[in-house]
């Protein structure tokens, strides 16, 4: 099977009217690609523009690739018309399981044969979402972070029956289409970023559970400790450099003794009606009232500065 060359893809489906899937239509549209959005119904129209119509002020503030244009998205809710001739389809259905293996039994048979089929999916395998699917072979998980507009990263990895060139293609089509792609290295719910993420996740809750510290404590911990490091050098790095010379063989020999000391409790936390409230309350208080429309606003703003920046410091400038 000879499929398109990376470069010379146009058009792209994005499947699913919720914020993942109009994130990556406002994406590829920035990318200068035709985009078809699959909708469930119409009546998600006016919603799916508002996020669209939100992204496009960041991505036109990073600036946009020549003949992109809010004027190339197609909006349909009948899928066989959002396929039919896509030259790659980026699925972003809801995260359940059973919906999905239906809707790749129907995309197996409606995709051109040559076009890769990538899942959203945050936590699911792609082993279970192709189990129905005629045609398997090409299915691939392609998990971005949100916004999938703004940033880079997408985890992807075949399931069982996934040929090794489909994983080639995507990790080709997604650089070239102005993503960070890491292909992982076997199978594993939640992939590699997101399980990160969440075992910090469980540490905040059993903090806040503990009443050892507040949503805003850990929220300012993390935004003026780890995090302006992080855009700049991931864990593993910003710690081998910490040490100087030693690098990584001076942090483990050094502090690899206080990996045993009780400091984390990684499994989840029982969560109780009371620390449910205690995280919403808290977070309701960092709010202050403001809407989610605003925040998401506030965010992207923030978020396209931090870009920026790092743009400029790898650059020298």
């Amino acid at each position: 099977m000879t499929r398109p060359n990376v470069a010379d893809v146009k058009r792209v489906a994005s499947l699913g009217g919720g914020p993942i899937g109009a994130g990556w239509a406002a994406h590829f549209l920035a990318r200068g690609y035709d985009v078809t959005g699959y909708l469930h119904a119409m009546n998600e129209e006016a919603m799916y523009r508002k996020i669209i119509d939100t992204a496009w002020v960041s991505l036109t503030a990073l600036g946009l690739a020549p003949g992109a244009s809010l004027g190339r998205l197609r909006l349909t809710d009948k899928l066989e018309d959002a396929v039919g001739d896509a030259e790659f389809v980026q699925e972003s259905a809801p995260e359940r399981l059973e919906l999905k293996q239906k809707l790749y039994e129907k995309l197996g048979a409606l995709v051109p044969a040559d076009v890769v089929i990538a899942s959203s999916t945050s936590g699911l395998m792609m082993t279970d979402i192709q189990a129905l699917c005629p045609t398997p072979e090409r299915t691939v998980i392609g998990h971005p972070f949100n916004p999938p507009y703004l940033l880079p990263l997408v985890e992807i990895i075949g399931g069982r029956k996934t040929t090794p060139a489909a994983v080639g293609w995507a990790r080709d089509f997604y650089a070239h289409a102005g993503k960070a792609p890491l292909v992982m290295k076997k199978e594993i719910p939640g992939f590699v970023a997101t399980r990160l993420q969440e075992a910090v996740w469980r540490e905040a809750l059993h903090m806040v559970a503990n009443g050892e510290a507040t949503p805003e404590d850990i929220d300012i911990a993390l935004m003026n400790g780890p995090a302006p490091r992080l855009a700049i050098q991931g864990q593993c790095m910003a710690f081998h450099v910490a040490c100087g010379e030693g690098g990584m063989a001076t942090n483990l020999d050094q502090f690899g003794p206080a990996l045993k000391l009780p400091w984390t409790r990684l499994e989840a936390p029982e969560l109780t009606k009371e620390l449910r409230d205690r995280m919403v309350d808290g977070c309701n208080e960092m709010a202050m009232g403001r809407h989610f429309e605003d925040m998401a606003a506030e965010r992207d703003r923030a978020i396209v500065g931090v870009l920026k920046a790092v743009r400029a410091a790898r650059a020298g400038g």
